[in-house]
């Protein structure tokens, strides 16, 4: 059966579940975004967001995301207690009847846009990825080492055509979208108002320098391997979101981008809660 669902970013969104219920939408997709990454979520606060999501004539459907902290991506001190953790949230969701949870393993940075309101000519608006513009972040604004090598010449001389014209304002936007607004909100590793993003963000990127695909697919494999029984226990599926856009960015690995990819994850660990999230987006 097909249910209409819709994500839905807490009491905090302009688009209220009066609105969904409005437009016909059944489910909601969601998570407890005020409770800091690696932190328990508790039975308490997960019944009281499905309760209200339930005063509304709607249903809890998704889990978008419980997140999986860094720390458990490159294998930092912390991940045994994070997965620990990660294990007893798993756990109340299943008490609290919610057992879809949509997550990702992507380092770092999440879905990726340059921008988050590209007009159209018919007059709407829509996220949007531009391959030049997020170049010119990577190499003149975030100014990676070796950046250059990842784009080809005629990237690279689009950018410097860029350079020539674009704004400080547009370079504020760029990093406000790229790091804070989808990053920061996403992933809590940025938060609104921190001074000095770009720096923050370089130095996340150094907890990756000695992590390739294969020691990131064997976190990954760790990971799943830890918490599938807790997932068997509560019927709770975990479903990897496939990394957006589909490449390897700011010369970090990214492990779910193509059909061998996905493959792979399926085999490592082989349960039926280990699955793949549809996103029509990537």
């Amino acid at each position: 059966m097909m249910e209409k669902t819709w994500r839905w970013f807490g009491k905090k969104d302009k688009i209220t579940l009066q609105m969904l219920r409005q437009i016909g939408v059944e489910g909601i997709v969601t998570a407890l975004h005020d409770v800091p990454n690696g932190e328990i979520w508790t039975v308490e606060a997960i019944n009281d967001l499905k309760s209200y999501i339930e005063s509304y004539g709607l249903r809890w459907s998704v889990v978008e995301s419980l997140p999986v902290c860094e720390a458990i991506k490159y294998a930092g001190t912390e991940r045994e207690q994070l997965i620990e953790n990660y294990k007893v949230s798993l756990a109340n969701l299943g008490k609290c009847g919610v057992k879809t949870v949509c997550y990702n393993f992507m380092p770092v940075i999440d879905w990726i846009r340059t921008d988050l309101h590209y007009p159209w000519p018919d007059g709407t608006s829509s996220l949007y990825y531009d391959r030049i513009r997020f170049a010119y972040f990577d190499i003149r604004i975030l100014e990676r080492e070796g950046a250059e090598k990842d784009y080809t010449e005629e990237e690279l001389q689009k950018v410097a055509e860029l350079d020539k014209v674009i704004t400080d304002a547009e370079k504020d936007a760029l990093i406000d979208t790229i790091i804070v607004k989808t990053q920061g909100f996403v992933n809590g590793n940025i938060k609104e108002g921190d001074k000095n993003p770009v720096s923050i963000f370089k130095r996340l990127l150094t907890l990756y320098k000695d992590i390739d695909r294969d020691a990131l697919r064997e976190n990954m494999r760790y990971f799943l391997s830890a918490i599938m029984p807790v997932c068997e226990e509560y019927g709770i599926n975990m479903c990897v979101h496939p990394d957006d856009p589909p490449f390897q960015v700011l010369g970090l690995p990214r492990i779910v981008t193509n059909e061998s990819d996905i493959e792979w994850f399926l085999n490592a660990v082989d349960n039926p809660h280990n699955g793949l999230t549809f996103c029509a987006g990537s």
